[in-house]
C-alpha cells in the first residue's frame, strides 16, 4: 500500500475524531473520538516508519499507546464521577467549574 493512501486514511480518521470531539455533547463519544485521533496518529507514524525504515516511530507509537491507556483510565474515572453527581454524561450540564 502506498504511503499516500495510509496518510490520507490517517487524515480522514483524524478529521472524523476531531469532528466527534467538536460536534458531540456526550462525554463517552468525545473520549472515543480522542482515541480515534490517537490511533490516526499511530497509523501515520507506522506508515512513515515503513517507508523510511527506522524504528524510532515504533517507539513513539508504543508511548502513544501508553498515553491512550492512561487517558482511558482517567477519563472513565471522571465520567463515572460526573455521572454519579448529575445522572447524565451530557457535557452541557456540567458547568460547576465555570468561574
Amino acid at each position: 500500500m502506498p504511503l499516500e493512501h495510509l496518510l490520507l486514511f490517517s487524515f480522514l480518521l483524524f478529521a472524523l475524531g476531531t469532528a466527534g470531539v467538536v460536534l458531540r455533547k456526550n462525554l463517552l463519544v468525545m473520549l472515543m473520538s480522542v482515541e480515534l485521533m490517537l490511533n490516526a496518529v499511530n497509523l501515520a507514524f507506522i506508515g512513515s516508519a515503513r517507508m523510511i525504515g527506522g524504528h524510532e516511530a515504533h517507539i513513539m507509537v508504543l508511548m502513544i499507546f501508553v498515553v491512550a491507556a492512561v487517558e482511558v483510565a482517567v477519563g472513565m474515572a471522571i465520567v463515572v464521577n460526573m455521572f454519579r453527581q448529575k445522572d447524565t454524561i451530557n457535557v452541557d450540564s456540567f458547568d460547576s467549574m465555570r468561574g
